[in-house]
């Protein structure tokens, strides 16, 4: 176990600086998001989906909803070390007629469902787990909300379905890392006390750091949490996690490194990996 929790903290370190990399060249991206939900991708991908090139086809495996479309750089930079696609297709982001753009698209292999309106990808993935439901599947559906999302109705809608459905074949994760566009959550629309909202509408919560591999792991491991009920993680992380200068500020929810900074990331980044 803690040979596996080493090499995914050095992924998470190589995926923060591929993501930093195609954000700076590219001259446009979610920063803060991207590196403050990259290490649940990590585990998830890397220890939990079991989805490869191979099997992205099949219907009879696990699924992935990437609701908080926004913060796309992020998966697409695990996706690319997945094999879905070369490292030189990624780096045509944003570029003119490329596909790979600023929200997910199912044009691109490894992307499950368009999204980027938010509150709409945990609908899509509460109609996924009752298909694998009606058909019999022991296999899950996995969606990963950003918290600003969740002042969106469509999201409760979707709650009130999962539970009435026992979806426990349903996983939510939260990225909470307490800011949005305009400001700190709280302060915009406050959603707190999140767990207790959630348990009302039926769900079995579990309250982790997000940004420690080893928390993530163990309790991805422990799905379902409770039969008949549907799970939700919520995930406390920092936004824009590895990067002292971006943690925590509003202002690089969108936002693209300059060259210098961009530079202080990078060695900051490697002298973690050293």
């Amino acid at each position: 176990m803690s040979n596996n929790i080493k090499y995914l903290e050095q992924k998470s370190l190589e995926y923060r600086k591929t993501t930093l990399e195609i954000i700076y060249n590219s001259g446009a991206g979610h920063t803060g998001g991207s590196l403050s939900c990259l290490d649940i991708l990590n585990v998830l991908y890397n220890n939990i989906l079991g989805i490869t090139p191979e099997n992205f086809s099949s219907s009879n495996r696990n699924q992935y909803i990437h609701s908080k479309g926004h913060s796309v750089e992020a998966l697409y930079t695990v996706l690319c070390d997945k094999g879905f696609f070369s490292k030189s297709d990624l780096d045509t982001l944003n570029n003119f007629n490329s596909h790979f753009i600023g929200h997910p698209t199912r044009k691109i292999k490894g992307i499950e469902h368009n999204t980027g309106a938010l509150g709409h990808g945990l609908s899509v993935a509460v109609g996924m787990a009752i298909s694998k439901k009606i058909n019999g599947s022991d296999k899950f559906v996995y969606a990963l909300l950003g918290d600003g999302e969740l002042s969106e109705g469509s999201v409760w809608e979707a709650c009130t379905s999962a539970s009435k459905y026992k979806l426990d074949n349903l996983v939510v994760i939260i990225d909470r890392n307490k800011l949005q566009i305009t400001g700190k959550t709280e302060d915009v629309n406050p959603i707190e006390p999140l767990d207790k909202k959630f348990e009302s509408f039926g769900f079995e919560v579990n309250i982790i750091n997000g940004n420690k591999i080893e928390e993530i792991l163990q309790s991805l491991e422990l799905i379902p949490f409770k039969k008949n009920k549907p799970n939700v993680i919520i995930a406390n992380t920092t936004k824009g996690c590895g990067v002292s200068f971006i943690e925590n500020q509003v202002s690089w929810h969108h936002k693209v490194p300059s060259e210098g900074e961009y530079k202080i990331a990078m060695e900051e980044l490697n002298k973690r990996l050293k």
